[in-house]
């Protein structure tokens, strides 16, 4: 029996042995994760500035009835800090849109559509008795937009449908089901066609000749095992940190299947996260056709605690390995412990991430990442600019009603990567899952601000205006590794650069200025127009002009992530 059957098997053992033992607890499915939506629920704690008692917020996605229970004590607890229209819009919105787990009735549709849809805003069916929950929903995306100095014209046309519930209030479950045909911005069809994978999709199909075609489907099944420990099975992606970036775990990678425990204790929240995720596949110009995905298994830890009503602190370690081992299966072993006494040569990285409400309605937040570490080569003056010392840094800042002005929002960050940073010498085991980066898009050997203005005038009408500058190396050709692209080699390199001398940066240095204007008005519950304008330019060493982008989009969406192509 090969070790990734018996991997599979453990995780269903572990399923359904937390379903044995599983109590009577109310259960809720998870929030897909969105950033515009998650923002609304997190400016209330920094507002407030005490710590979110109910749940951590350096682990996503969030559970739908931990947010709609945060949001009634918040109601309770801090109503003088709502005071603009558009704060009491958006507590509205966000809790009509969990109303199962609202302790109070929530708000009915004036006109049920056919007496039967619609008969809660948020819902376009649902029915819901003492042993069966569920809610559907239609999905949809339709985007249209101009490139300067391109021909064709660049769209989205996705259609799907999203489901949720829960059984006998025990056990929570969401699936979410989208077909897609786009054509994307030129800079996105570079990174794609680079990468052999299209961001957060993975496997796609050719759509006439400058498109893409994919599926997509992500669901879920979640329950409580006790009081204090929760269960997630699915097929999804997750995000450590309070940035806009992670440079632990993003969302930028496409879904992959996971078990995830979660165990809140007084101040102390340890999650676990087992998965499987899609090794490199051999790509050669064009997406794979035959055999079978080789694939790799993660194991990932985060402790985080309340230190005091201010701060958060967590710290992590996390194994990529190119097969499985029970060893890992452990939540409260140490990875790098493990990995020593058997000898083998599995990729760990361990580090911390934090967030201080410092004062009412500023927070400070960070990450490191550590990869590898030599002391004497960090610290020592002959060891300067090791290539073995690898790292990733985040610094953030978040100012909620900036300059005394409701629901005007700015969020300031910091990135970086050294050079080989997620880069692995052994087959199958660099930090990412099929063909693109787990953690930052630009993979490693970068620099990169993003500064976020969000404002909300008016109730229904947000405003986001993002930008970012990257500093980031690239390999002038595919036997040449600087140490940005993940799918390559950490032990070949062909620099001439040895041992020391590695700064950010190295290689064909490029620089990106981007600008991104986006606005959002929501017609109804969840459903909402886009008007969007994106400025970007890049310079290189080896390009004689810079390269210039402008692209300009109108969308319609109802139930989905607004898309973004900030990279």
């Amino acid at each position: 029996m090969s070790k990734m059957n018996i991997m599979r098997k453990t995780l269903l053992l572990l399923i359904f042995t937390a379903l044995i033992f599983q109590q009577a607890f109310t259960q809720g499915a998870y929030l897909p994760f969105n950033r515009d939506y998650y923002h609304l629920i997190e400016r209330y704690e920094i507002l407030n500035g005490d710590m979110n008692p109910i749940f951590h917020t350096g682990f996503k996605p969030y559970r739908r009835d931990h947010v709609a229970e945060y949001l009634e004590q918040y109601l309770a607890e801090k109503s003088n800090l709502i005071q603009s229209s558009a704060d009491r819009f958006n507590l509205e919105y966000l809790t009509n849109d969990n109303w199962e787990f609202a302790s109070e009735e929530t708000m009915n549709s004036d006109n049920p559509f056919l007496k039967k849809l619609y008969k809660k805003p948020s819902d376009f069916f649902h029915y819901r008795d003492e042993l069966f929950d569920i809610h559907v929903n239609p999905v949809l995306y339709l985007s249209g937009g101009i490139e300067q100095g391109q021909d064709n014209f660049r769209f989205r046309n996705s259609r799907g449908l999203e489901l949720r519930g829960s059984i006998d209030r025990k056990i929570g479950f969401y699936t979410y089901l989208t077909t897609t045909q786009t054509v994307f911005p030129s800079w996105i069809r570079n990174y794609t066609e680079a990468n052999g994978a299209v961001p957060g999709e993975g496997f796609w199909k050719d759509y006439d000749s400058e498109g893409y075609g994919y599926f997509s489907a992500m669901g879920h099944v979640s329950f409580d095992i006790g009081k204090s420990i929760q269960a997630q099975f699915g097929h999804d992606r997750n995000f450590v940190g309070e940035g806009y970036r992670s440079v632990i775990l993003s969302d930028f990678s496409n879904p992959y299947v996971f078990f995830k425990l979660n165990t809140k204790i007084w101040k102390f929240n340890l999650t676990n996260l087992f998965s499987q995720m899609t090794a490199d596949v051999i790509y050669n110009g064009r997406r794979p056709t035959d055999g079978r995905y080789p694939q790799k298994w993660f194991s990932h830890h985060r402790l985080g605690i309340n230190l005091g009503r201010k701060l958060n602190i967590g710290v992590f370690e996390s194994v990529m390995a190119n097969q499985f081992d029970w060893n890992y299966l452990n939540p409260v072993i140490f990875y790098r412990w493990v990995e020593h006494q058997l000898g083998t040569p599995d990729k760990v990285m361990l580090g911390f991430d934090g967030k201080w409400n410092f004062m009412q309605g500023m927070q400070l937040y960070g990450q490191f990442a550590l990869d590898e570490f030599v002391f004497n080569e960090f610290f020592g003056i002959d060891g300067k600019n090791s290539s073995r010392n690898k790292h990733a840094i985040q610094v953030g800042y978040k100012y909620i009603n900036a300059f005394k002005i409701s629901n005007l929002d700015f969020q300031l960050e910091y990135n970086q990567a050294r050079p080989y940073t997620y880069q692995e010498k052994f087959e199958y085991q660099a930090f990412n899952n099929y063909r693109t980066p787990l953690a930052h898009p630009l993979g490693a050997n970068f620099r990169e601000v993003i500064g976020i203005l969000r404002y909300q005038p008016i109730p229904r009408l947000q405003v986001n205006a993002t930008g970012f500058y990257q500093f980031f190396g690239a390999d002038p050709n595919a036997d040449v590794n600087f140490g940005g692209d993940l799918l390559k080699n950490r032990l070949v390199t062909n620099t001439g650069l040895g041992l020391f001398g590695h700064t950010i940066g190295q290689g064909v240095e490029n620089r990106v200025v981007m600008g991104n204007l986006n606005l959002s008005y929501m017609i109804k519950q969840n459903l909402f127009i886009d008007l969007n304008q994106s400025y970007r330019r890049r310079t290189a060493q080896n390009l004689d002009s810079p390269e210039v982008d402008l692209f300009t989009q109108v969308s319609l969406r109802m139930n989905m992530v607004r898309q973004e192509f900030n990279y």
